[in-house]
């Protein structure tokens, strides 16, 4: 796939975006999920090379493929390694899979109730890598854990500006100001993010689009007017901490937006299972996680 056929396959294509980019910080857990506990490695690099092969697992399974899954994000470390011999984003291509790459360096304090990026000094080095390796586009992360006007704009502001530096690579970045679901001002936060980013995407200039990558509203429909816009070539939700079923009920409700699920989509499996037992789990959640995005239920009131 070239860029112009990966941004078809983003823009139109019938499916959801994997993540697969657990990186330091959030790599125990993931393994311990997986049935691996951090008695299995002494080093880091060890256990850089247990979540590696997990996922190397996930992709070369045969229900992985762009049928399904259109796009998934990757971890740095991800994406400089080899799965069946060939860099993970070559792997992904061959698959019918575009390739992202997560490119936050982790959060700051709260402040204003809301978490800002920390920085990245080798961000440029990072892309210019990235690209060379045919990876399509980027994700950055940031939470919203209250309805504080202030944070929520520091915020968009932000995740517009990596933006800008992401698109004068060639790139597609994901923007991903994530709102806490468990935050006592959900809503509220919700609806507050949603008008700062029509305000940011009014401002881009022409030609330029940009993903989003949003909590589930705990309004649905909210978002439609993002799904809407004409300089969003997608907008795709995260998991958020519910677990695959409720996360697939929430999504469906909400049209235009697809899943780019981590935790939801990883689940149910374990390093001890065969491989038909693995390829059956994966399967099982790739179906639902792709039926949630393709087809929606009408919301109640």
């Amino acid at each position: 796939m070239n860029t112009a056929e990966m941004t078809a396959k983003i823009a139109e294509g019938n499916g959801f975006i994997a993540a697969l980019d657990q990186s330091g910080g959030s790599t125990p857990k993931a393994l311990a999920g997986y049935g691996v506990s951090d008695d299995a490695w002494s080093t880091e690099e060890e256990m850089f090379g247990l979540i590696h092969a997990m996922r190397s697992r996930i992709i070369t399974s045969p229900c992985f493929s762009g049928d399904k899954v259109i796009g998934a994000i990757l971890f740095e470390r991800t994406m400089d390694g080899l799965v069946d011999g060939k860099p993970t984003p070559a792997a992904l291509i061959e698959r019918g899979v575009v390739p992202f790459i997560k490119i936050d360096k982790g959060l700051e304090a709260e402040e204003n109730g809301v978490q800002l990026m920390k920085p990245m000094p080798d961000l440029d080095a990072l892309l210019v890598k990235a690209k060379a390796l045919g990876v399509f586009g980027t994700k950055e992360r940031s939470v919203v854990n209250l309805a504080n006007a202030e944070g929520i704009a520091a915020v968009v502001k932000q995740q517009f500006e990596i933006g800008a530096q992401v698109l004068s690579h060639g790139m597609m970045p994901i923007i991903e100001p994530e709102v806490n679901i468990k935050s006592p001002e959900r809503a509220e936060a919700d609806a507050i993010l949603r008008d700062e980013i029509l305000k940011a995407l009014d401002a881009l200039p022409a030609g330029q689009q940009v993903m989003l990558k949003l909590s589930i509203p705990a309004t649905p429909g909210l978002f439609d007017p993002l799904v809407d816009h004409p300089k969003v070539l997608r907008v795709v939700a995260l998991s958020g901490g519910f677990k695959r079923p409720e996360a697939c009920a929430e999504l469906a409700k909400n049209r235009g937006m697809i899943a780019s699920f981590s935790r939801a989509l990883l689940e149910d499996l374990r390093h001890g299972m065969t491989a038909d037992e693995f390829d059956g789990a994966l399967g099982e959640a790739i179906d639902a996680i792709h039926a949630a995005s393709t087809t929606k239920a009408m919301a109640t009131a």
